[in-house]
Order: C-alpha cells, then structure tokens, then sequence
C-alpha cells in the first residue's frame, strides 16, 4: 500500500496537533502560583494551547499574552475559544487593606464567571484554601473533603475566600453548561507570604493553653500539580491538597528545634486583637484559631485521580524553616534587623505581652 501524499500526511499532522487537548487560560500569570502553571501548562503535551492574563507580561513566552485587569468585563473577549479557566488573580497580601483586597478579589473572580459563560468557556477552576473548612476543636482528624464550611471572615482573607465559593456554586445555576472546580490548599509553602507562614518566623512557637495544633502542609509544586489535574478535568468538584497525613505541634516542635512559649486563651487573643486593632499587626485575631485547633482535610478525591503528592510535610516544613531563616516576626508583625534583636532574647511571648502593655498604657492615658 503505497503512503499519503506529503501534503495529505502534513495536513493530517497538523489535524492531530491543533485537536489536542484544551486551550487553558490562567488569570493572575506572571507571578507566584499563575507563573509556575502557566509555565507547566505550556511545557504539557496534553494542553493545545495556554493563554495567560495579567496586568504585566510575565517571562513564559511559550503562553499567549493579554495584559488587563480581571476586573475588566472585556476579558470575556480574550477567553474566546478557551475550553478552561483558572482563576488565580487573587490578593491575599497581609499588608493589603482589607476593604481594596475584599474588592479586588470578589469583583475579579465575578468577572471572570460571567465572562468565562458568555465566552463559552467550559470550565473554571478556583483557587481558594482548606481554611475554609474552618479552625475548629470539634473537627474530625482529617476532615472529609464534603465537610460543612464553618469558617468565620474574621482571618486574613478567608471571608473573600468564602465569597469566591459561593459565587462559584452560583455560576452553574445561573450559566447552564458551565462547570466550576474548586480546589482546597493546605497551608501553602514555596516562596509563599501568610500568617501561617510567618508563625515559624518567631523567636518561640507560640501555642495556646489547652489547644490541639496540627500541621499539614501544601508545596506549590503540589497544589500546581493539582491545578493542572483540574484543568485537564481528571478530578472535578471540590477536593483539597495536600501533603499525605499531618504533624502534631509536638512533631513540629522536635523537627523545627524551636521551643514553645505558651499564652492562656484570653490573653493570647485578647493581646492579638488589640493589636491588631490600631494597627501594629497585619494579622486578625481569627488568624490564630488556624494555629490552635485541627483543619487538617482529606485529599481522597485527587489520591482515587491517580494524583499523589511529591512532597511529604517533614520536607515542606524543612524547606519553610529554610525559606524563613533571617526573619523575624512577633504576633504576625515583621520586624527590622534592630527590631528583632532586643525581641529575640525575650521570645515571642513576651514581646507580644509588651505590645499589649503598651496598649493599656495609651488607652489609660486616654482614660478609655
């Protein structure tokens, strides 16, 4: 049997390279997570095609740029013959005013819904935290993926978090045909900035009396690893990532070599809030229920998927201490070099009972 014509078999090549896989869109690409998928995405054999949108260009030339705001109804013309969207123009900076950041995040992810429907785009997939399931000492070790959501807005973000959810429930009712992916993080490590993050950051671990900390951790290579699972629509729903198992605080203790300093409830919170309040910390006193009662959740649906993680939680937090070492922070504030001098010796505990003495002290003078 003799072989096609070359032009017949060229055009039969380019058939089966432009019908493969879906086209992806990633918001939020040219920096943290959005930059290390998009550049995933486009070294992928199973993605046709990935199209990046931010409001600077970033460095994976392989993607298709569009420099806008998420905000901006005209994206739904950039999402154009998109099969996927993941959303991942999220602000959850812990210096951003919270009003702007509440803004930015309801009114993008918004957007992008409404525009991915009207682009006839078939999936989005969203980014949000296992924080969600909330910091409870009632919650089951681990949590099941379909677990109420009993978070509170009262920590860094989760309310916008919680906001995304529900709009992302809504969307498929209110565009039949489009499918929403909502995917859980742990707590997220590699080059990565949170309250959590930062709590290994002290001088000493502050724990609360009569508390049940527990660590799982979540890498960016793992949860970028999961997105793409998503995207390509090997795992849908809501599911979590994370790391196999947890570490208690004992474990993390031992393995980070930083003692503990230990608050009453009352004082720890009441201290965190104040502060907070007139402004000398960047984190919420909600943002320490995270570090006092389990959240630690399941990751059976990505596990029935064929997905495994590729860090196990002793090295995500080996690689967090590594990250972390030269700074230093007390009750979620950083502080400068001189700063963290006269706080060292003293620990974490003691600097944040000097903060809240020095509250006392302002508001008596005040005679509030």
């Amino acid at each position: 049997m003799s072989s096609p014509d070359p032009q017949v078999r060229a055009a039969r090549n380019l058939s089966t390279s432009t019908s493969r896989g879906p086209v992806v869109a990633v918001t939020g690409a040219a920096s943290g997570i959005g930059a290390l998928l998009t550049a995933r995405l486009a070294a992928s054999d199973e993605v046709k095609q990935v199209i990046a949108l931010d409001e600077r260009r970033g460095e994976v030339s392989e993607a298709t740029w569009h420099i806008l705001d998420v905000r901006d109804p005209a994206i739904a013309e950039k999402l154009r013959g998109v099969d996927v969207v993941v959303h991942l123009a999220l602000d959850l900076d812990l210096e951003t005013d919270a009003a702007a950041r509440t803004a930015y995040n309801v009114r993008g992810t918004q957007t992008v819904l409404t525009a991915a429907a009207a682009a006839g785009v078939h999936r989005v997939v969203l980014c949000t935290s296992a924080m969600v399931y909330g910091a409870l000492p009632d919650n089951d070790i681990p949590l099941s993926e379909d677990a109420e959501l009993r978070a509170t807005a009262e920590a860094t973000g989760v309310g916008d978090l919680l906001e995304i959810e529900r709009l992302g429930r809504r969307a498929p009712r209110a565009h039949p045909g489009l499918n929403v992916t909502v995917v859980r993080p742990a707590v997220l490590v590699g080059g990565t900035d949170t309250a959590l993050t930062r709590y290994f950051e002290s001088p000493r671990l502050l724990v609360v009396a009569g508390s049940r900390p527990t660590w799982q951790f979540c890498h960016v290579d793992d949860l970028c690893s999961a997105l793409e699972y998503a995207a390509l629509g090997k795992v849908d729903g809501e599911f979590a990532v994370g790391c196999d198992g947890w570490l208690e605080q004992e474990e993390v203790e031992e393995l980070s070599g930083i003692r503990r300093m230990e608050l009453p409830s009352a004082v720890a919170l009441g201290a965190a809030a104040r502060l907070h309040r007139i402004g000398l910390t960047p984190s919420p006193a909600g943002d320490l229920a995270y570090t006092m009662h389990p959240w630690v959740v399941s990751v059976g649906r990505l596990h029935d998927a064929g997905w495994r993680p590729q860090w196990t939680n002793e090295e995500v937090l080996a690689e967090l201490l590594e990250e972390v070492a030269g700074r230093h922070t007390v009750a979620g504030r950083r502080l400068g070099r001189k700063d963290a001098t006269a706080a060292g010796a003293a620990g974490a505990t003691v600097a944040l009972l000097g903060a809240a003495a020095v509250v006392r002290r302002a508001r008596k003078r005040r005679g509030l």
